[in-house]
C-alpha cells in the first residue's frame, strides 16, 4: 500500500470538499463551514460546553471557544452559566442560531449529496465511512495497527 498517496488523497479530498462546500454555504447562507460545524455541534448536544465543540470537531478548547465568540457577535447563540458547575457555561443556540442551522444545514446536505452521494454506490460510501471512522478512533488512542504513535 502506497500510505503517502493515501495520505494526498484523502487531504485533497478534504480539501477539494471542504472548499466547495464552504463556497456554496458562503453564497447562499452567508456561513462559512467552519462556522456551520459549529452551530450543527451545538444543536445536537444537549448542555453543549465549549469542550464538547473541541471533542466533536477535533480542534483545540481556544478554537472552540474562539468560534463561539464569532457565533456570539453574530447573535446566533448565548453562553449562559452552567446551573451546577460555576466554573463552565453551556452554549445554547437562540431563535436565529437554530433557524440558520437548519437552512444551512439542507444546502450542506444537498452538496454532500451532490459530490459525494452519486460517485460511489452507498454500500460502498457506507465501508468508507466505517473505515474513517476506524482509522480516527485509532489516531485518536494514539495507535496505528497496534503500535503507539
Amino acid at each position: 500500500m502506497d500510505l503517502p498517496r493515501l495520505f494526498d488523497d484523502l487531504v485533497r479530498l478534504e480539501t477539494d470538499l471542504w472548499n466547495a462546500i464552504d463556497a456554496a454555504l458562503r453564497q447562499e447562507s452567508g456561513v462559512p463551514l467552519g462556522s456551520l460545524d459549529v452551530l450543527r455541534v451545538i444543536a445536537r448536544t444537549p448542555g453543549c460546553r465549549v469542550g464538547d465543540i473541541a471533542g466533536a470537531l477535533s480542534i483545540t478548547i481556544g478554537g472552540a471557544s474562539q468560534a463561539v465568540d464569532r457565533l456570539e457577535k453574530r447573535d446566533l447563540c448565548v453562553r449562559v452559566p452552567h446551573p451546577s458547575d460555576r466554573r463552565s457555561s453551556l452554549v445554547q443556540l437562540n431563535e436565529a442560531g437554530r433557524s440558520l442551522a437548519e437552512s444551512a444545514g439542507l444546502v450542506f446536505e444537498r452538496e454532500l449529496a451532490a459530490r459525494l452521494g452519486g460517485s460511489l454506490p452507498e454500500s460502498e460510501l457506507d465501508r468508507l465511512g466505517a473505515a474513517l471512522a476506524t482509522l480516527r478512533a485509532a489516531l485518536s488512542r494514539g495507535t496505528d495497527s497496534g503500535t503507539t504513535a
